[in-house]
């Protein structure tokens, strides 16, 4: 696929690649479409395909719709040699960041303003492989077509009734609907089970920031890697912290972050900080 960016655009030039990341691999995380958007992005400003544009002294820069655009098709045909039949979400939201919007297989950033989530991430850091669970939910789709269909379409109206909650926070935000987004994630965690992509260390980690009060579902292709749990604005620090020390007891590894980032950017090197600078030099 890299070849063929180059090939597609000019002759194959002579570029060094060094990749760099403190993201888990296998774990749910979209680790391998980061890599691949990253990549897309990189050789089609080396083959003139999209422009370079940083201008001098700014520290990020994005590119033109049109260009992303270009950077994305070329991420997914790199997902494509990956995981076989990827969706096509992973790439979408590396490319676009913030929220996307897919409809079949056709992916749109969300235009309206989102707000930036508080999550517990937590990786279980059993290994799975999104290919293999991708293709075991289409088998049992082909066997089941009458149970499974109707489950695949709750799950498209559970993300649209997210999208309607998360478009209408930024405008009038209410405590009313974390409530909605916790349910939500409940029901969604248990038609991912019926699809088959569960794991009992996903439900474990479910039952463990439930005694807490938290919700929480898998993240990724399941059948292991990471999950999600929601943390309301007014969650406070001491529980988030007993709910991270008992999923560490379960051998789980824990970070607070928040949903939400701009997607692939230009960075200059000022822009980067000293230990990104330092792993690169190392390289």
């Amino acid at each position: 696929v890299l070849v063929s960016v180059c090939l597609c655009f000019r002759d194959v030039p002579s570029v060094d690649i060094l990749v760099w990341s403190e993201l888990p691999t296998g774990a749910g995380l979209g680790s391998s479409a980061a890599y691949a958007v990253c990549l897309a992005a990189a050789l089609l400003v080396t083959c003139g395909a999209i422009s370079c544009p940083l201008k001098e002294g700014e520290a990020t820069a994005r590119w033109t719709e049109e260009e992303l655009t270009l950077i994305n098709s070329w991420a997914l045909q790199g997902e494509r040699v990956i995981h076989g039949n990827p969706s096509g979400v992973d790439n979408a939201v590396g490319t676009w960041g913030r929220s996307v919007r897919e409809r079949g297989k056709e992916m749109s950033p969300v235009a309206s303003r989102v707000p930036m989530l508080r999550i517990l991430l937590t990786n279980t850091k059993v290994p799975r492989s999104t290919k293999v669970l991708v293709a075991g939910v289409k088998e049992k789709i082909l066997k089941f077509p009458a149970i499974m269909n109707p489950v695949l379409d709750s799950i498209d109206a559970i993300s649209q009734e997210c999208q309607s909650v998360l478009e209408a926070m930024p405008e009038n935000p209410s405590p009313e609907h974390y409530p909605v987004l916790e349910e939500l994630f409940d029901i969604n965690q248990h038609h991912l089970n019926v699809l088959g992509v569960g794991h009992p260390c996903l439900d474990r980690l479910c039952r463990v920031t439930a005694s807490h009060g938290l919700h929480s579902k898998l993240t990724g292709a399941g059948g292991g890697g990471c999950g999600i749990t929601l943390l309301r604005p007014d969650t406070s620090p001491l529980a988030v912290e007993a709910a991270k020390q008992d999923l560490c007891a379960c051998g789980f590894e824990c970070w607070e972050t928040k949903l939400g980032a701009p997607g692939v950017t230009l960075h200059s090197p000022s822009s980067l900080n000293t230990r990104v600078l330092h792993a690169l030099s190392e390289g």
